[in-house]
């Protein structure tokens, strides 16, 4: 008899337990259930969202594809990494870009090799670059320069400038007899130099670029650093694939009126 009521007390204290851990569980899943969605924003159309739904990108939330891979309304790409450069100004009134030059550089110079330098290219555009870690620092440590656009040697593309406003990147320059080539361009550096070719991924990442930027500016003319300052610039230089690039986008050759040969 003895063991018939430990028993019984011992099951009807697990039943207690298991009714205590049933009864919790019900009250979490209802105030689970009673916690409203959270509400975002999409930043390409301000469409609101629930968190769940969008796509987010740092800080950003978009609520399609198509508007995370497009320029918004103040010229800024969503799927970019954003890291905005104080060196810009505004366009001439009534300018907009009808040219895109192509760079490259390489912080320190072609030290990219074997290891990722690409903070230091953001760096230097944000006039963060700290001078004291290489000697090639030092000297362009009071320069202030910019490009709308860096695709690094991993395809990753980052953004300073937004389209619509001017970036320093091409200084003294002439594209066909206009100079002033900042005042209506849009530059996009490629992490590189004149003797190592570039990465698949970076042309990949180049024309699916060059394809957003012209369905918001259309027929947009392309050329290199070297094109429209000859003797002073020679980037994007001889590595650089004018073929495969005019292949992978599609761009008809007449918007590319420095021609497909290497250079």
């Amino acid at each position: 008899m003895g063991a018939s009521l430990f028993y019984l007390w011992l099951k009807g204290k697990k039943q207690a337990k298991f009714n205590t851990d049933e009864a919790a569980k019900i009250k979490a899943e209802r105030s689970k259930a009673a916690e409203p969605e959270v509400i975002v924003q999409c930043h390409h159309c301000s469409v609101h969202l629930p968190k769940s739904e969008a796509i987010s990108q740092e800080d950003r939330f978009y609520c399609s594809q198509e508007h995370l891979d497009g320029l918004d309304a103040h010229g800024w790409l969503g799927s970019a990494v954003w890291s905005i450069s104080p060196n810009q100004d505004s366009r001439p009134e009534g300018l907009s870009p009808e040219l895109v030059v192509i760079h490259h550089i390489s912080l320190p110079p072609s030290s990219f090799v074997g290891r990722n330098c690409t903070q230091f290219i953001v760096d230097f555009f944000q006039n963060k670059l700290d001078s004291s870690l290489h000697p090639y620092f030092e000297a362009i440590a009071s320069q202030k320069v910019s490009s709308h656009f860096l695709i690094s040697r991993r395809g990753q593309v980052f953004q300073f400038v937004s389209t619509q406003n001017k970036a320093w990147h091409a200084g003294l320059s002439s594209f066909l007899g206009r100079e002033k080539c900042n005042d209506f361009s849009i530059g996009i550096e490629l992490e590189g130099d004149g003797e190592h070719p570039f990465e698949e991924i970076q042309y990949s990442a180049l024309a699916k670029l060059s394809i957003q930027l012209e369905s918001i500016y259309p027929n947009l003319q392309f050329a290199g650093h070297s094109d429209i300052a000859p003797g002073r610039k020679t980037d994007p230089g001889i590595q650089f694939n004018w073929q495969q690039f005019q292949a992978e986008t599609g761009i008809p050759e007449k918007n590319l009126p420095f021609g497909l040969n290497p250079r």
